[in-house]
């Protein structure tokens, strides 16, 4: 074996000494008056190589004759090194504050700070594995740090995580938003695409509600389709709106924490691969109906570890629990009437200057609330507003919405 990778060498080194010769006899044939046409016919070369040696040796380079590398003097696809230190400084940041530090999060702390070009979410995780910044967790997950105020899902429609997907565009130029919610028992989901902007929220809502069922908890994240307008605070928008009218409680996670509704982002990415980066999409019609068949597909036929290998449906017949839906097909009416009774929370993290911010809104709390999680309670018919900190209730004062 030796021997012969010995004489493949040789006769590699001697091939190219052939080739080099011939590249200094064109150039001397040339020089000597001979016809360029004559000098690559009888070489049995093209007019190409002939013209390639020829600019080669006007170069002047001593050893013009030789074979340079072919290797690319950039790489397209490597990402540029200053985008590569912002992400491994953005997950060190985070990681030294004890937060959720994988490639989505990254992704927009890198959009907040306005790094160019913004890195797509599996480029960071290339990014991550290439300098060993991925720690797989072993074992169970042990929750440290700061306790969150997690909402209680023990039966289906307990708890529906919901968000905003978009704007997507269709191959024809279609602008549209999708809305999902997730049932944190069952995993059913319902997929509803919004043409005309977030504003449609209630249309959505319902039609969601239709099939999946009202829930007791709708969590939703800070986007002010859900919670209204910073100039009026206190205005409760659509979604607080709509819920409260049917008995069912919106809760806002904490500002700049997405992983706090983790089940619908997952879901999101789900949905971005298996049906907007698989199924053909033309029209509005398309798209209403292949949404509606892919909610379907999912939830007949997705299958769950947390579950026990049962699909969506399986788990929803095996809890045997009956469950509450909207009383008519069609939404109420626009605007909404201001509900008169029910509640909405919203969990915050309190920072250092002892500060709680409810929809720009801003409350000065117990210091002993510093760094911990808040449970803000606005109790509609009492018109109270109640802290807590876990199960403690650590501030009650008022809140008149109306």
């Amino acid at each position: 074996m030796v021997n012969n990778a010995l004489n493949l060498s040789q006769e590699g080194e001697r091939m190219d000494d052939k080739q080099e010769m011939k590249r200094s006899l064109a150039i001397e044939r040339f020089l000597a008056g001979e016809s360029p046409e004559v000098i690559w016919r009888t070489l049995r070369r093209s007019e190409r190589w002939f013209f390639k040696w020829l600019a080669r040796y006007r170069t002047g380079e001593e050893h013009w004759y030789k074979e340079q590398s072919r290797r690319p003097h950039g790489f397209p696809a490597r990402t540029i090194r200053k985008v590569e230190e912002a992400v491994e400084f953005v997950r060190g940041e985070l990681w030294e504050a004890g937060e959720f530090c994988g490639a989505q999060v990254i992704n927009w702390r890198l959009e907040e700070l306005g790094v160019k070009p913004l890195p797509s979410t599996r480029t960071i995780g290339r990014i991550l594995a290439r300098h060993g910044l991925i720690c797989r967790r072993k074992g169970r997950y042990q929750p440290k740090g700061t306790p969150y105020p997690r909402l209680a899902a023990k039966r289906p429609n307990d708890v529906h995580q919901t968000d905003f997907v978009g704007p997507r565009h269709l191959r024809g130029g279609l602008r549209f938003y999708s809305l999902h919610s997730v049932d944190m028992v069952t995993g059913r989901c319902g997929v509803q695409p919004v043409v005309g902007g977030r504003s449609l929220v209630v249309g959505a809502l319902w039609a969601i509600w239709r099939r999946l069922g009202l829930p007791r908890y709708q969590q939703v994240d800070n986007e002010s389709c859900f919670y209204g307008s910073q100039a009026c605070p206190r205005g409760m928008g659509k979604l607080i709106r709509l819920c409260l009218m049917y008995a069912v409680e919106p809760v806002f996670i904490p500002l700049q924490e997405p992983w706090r509704n983790g089940v619908a982002e997952k879901f999101n990415c789900h949905w971005q691969q298996k049906f907007l980066g698989r199924v053909k999409l033309a029209t509005q019609e398309d798209l209403y109906r292949e949404s509606l068949a892919f909610e379907g597909r999912h939830n007949r036929r997705w299958r769950y570890s947390k579950l026990k290998g049962k699909t969506p449906l399986e788990a929803l017949a095996a809890a045997d629990v009956k469950l509450r839906f909207p009383p008519t097909s069609e939404p109420p009416a626009e605007p909404l009437p201001k509900p008169k009774r029910g509640r909405y929370h919203v969990v915050r993290l309190i920072r250092s200057d002892a500060v709680l911010n409810l929809f720009g809104e801003r409350f000065a709390v117990p210091r002993e609330a510093v760094y911990e999680y808040v449970r803000a309670t606005v109790d509609v018919r009492r018109q109270r507003l109640l802290l807590y900190m876990g199960a403690e209730l650590i501030d009650d004062r008022a809140y008149p919405t109306r």
